[in-house]
């Protein structure tokens, strides 16, 4: 018997002594966080919220199997926000469409959740209609016209079903309770009406796919809510993905466990905690990236050394060699030679230890954060 099979469904329930002791860890963190983030300049609070997006975008696709390019989804952000960051490369479609449910959804969380907007949010997360090869129902509810909703996993033929969910003709009613709750969830705390609503959300799986990353962004927006906030400065989508397997576990145990849903919430709610403590990395970075900026401002570097070692400042992946820093700047290699070699003189890169073809290089100049 499945979670939605209980007795007592939707109402879900949980031991508020339990969390009690969690719940007032995370509100402390958030607060710290957030308060030191209110003290930078408003560019680096830009740019902190520009790196966060970022990761949660990348992060919650990679969750479900979909490697998405970073520079893409970076630059989509950065269009979207009228950040002028320098490096724009093109985005494709899917990147797109992710990207815009994410602002839309932490961007405009004032806003109503209803069945229009969620039906669009889905629709842009597949613009081509499919979902890998399959032919997916898009704006709607699943219709389980090839069989029950299921998780699934092993080879075909040998698959572990992990959960089962709701039959399709529950939907409209199912969906309807939601977003009810959804817009008057009581006087829950905002933290734990986060972890519900990513719950309830994922354990209906209204749509044939893309649940995970709607449940999450619908986290994301109950968070946004709570802080009264469009800028995201802590990425629980990254957390989950280091976390996956347990976020499974979890998840599935509760799926198949009664209406208290206690132990679903502690999780969540440490999970949370980790995400934000986390975040203190977004600060350093964004600290680091403003500092190198101060040192170098005044240097006469032409456009490719500037754009290239952005994203180098960003978290470039693999190592800079000459023939990547060709491929990305669009240039030759001899001039992507004198672009190295004029940094190296200038103390902004250093050689890695090595040489011949492999010869690569790395940011020479870069002074840790204090905390």
């Amino acid at each position: 018997m499945y979670l939605w099979e209980r007795p007592g469904w939707p109402l879900l329930t949980w031991d508020e002594k339990t969390l009690s002791r969690p719940l007032a860890s995370v509100a402390r963190r958030q607060g710290l966080l957030l308060g030191r983030m209110e003290a930078l300049g408003f560019d680096l609070r830009d740019e902190a919220h520009l790196q966060t997006l970022t990761e949660d975008v990348v992060k919650s696709s990679e969750i479900e199997g979909e490697q998405l390019d970073r520079d893409q989804v970076r630059s989509s952000i950065a269009r979207r926000l009228g950040l002028d960051v320098g490096g724009l490369v093109p985005a494709d479609r899917e990147v797109e469409g992710i990207v815009e449910m994410m602002l839309d959804a932490t961007g405009k969380f004032r806003e109503p959740l209803t069945e229009e907007r969620l039906f669009a949010w889905h629709a842009s997360l597949f613009p081509s209609g499919r979902s890998g090869m399959r032919r997916i129902t898009i704006g709607s509810w699943r219709d389980d016209r090839t069989g029950p909703m299921q998780v699934v996993s092993g080879p075909i033929g040998r698959e572990k079903v992990h959960y089962q969910a709701p039959p399709a003709e529950r939907l409209p009613e199912e969906m309807a309770k939601f977003l009810h709750w959804f817009e008057s969830p009581g006087d829950v705390d905002p933290l734990l009406t986060a972890g519900l609503a990513h719950l309830w959300f994922v354990t209906i799986h209204p749509f044939d796919d893309g649940n995970g990353r709607i449940a999450r962004a619908i986290a994301d927006m109950v968070l946004s809510r709570a802080e009264s906030s469009r800028r995201r400065f802590y990425s629980m989508s990254a957390q989950i993905r280091r976390e996956r397997k347990d976020y499974y576990a979890t998840l599935e145990s509760t799926q198949k466990g009664d209406v208290d849903v206690t132990q679903w919430q502690r999780w969540f709610l440490g999970c949370l905690l980790r995400a934000i403590e986390g975040a203190h990395d977004t600060l350093g970075s964004v600290l680091a990236k403003a500092r190198f900026w101060e040192r170098f401002a005044t240097e006469p570097l032409n456009q490719r050394q500037i754009a290239i070692l952005n994203r180098l400042l960003d978290g470039i992946e693999g190592k800079l060699t000459t023939s990547k820093w060709a491929k990305l700047a669009k240039c030759s290699q001899d001039t992507a030679y004198r672009d190295i070699l004029d940094l190296v003189r200038r103390g902004a890169l250093r050689k890695d230890a090595g040489g011949g073809r492999s010869t690569s290089y790395t940011l020479a100049w870069l002074k840790p954060d204090s905390r």
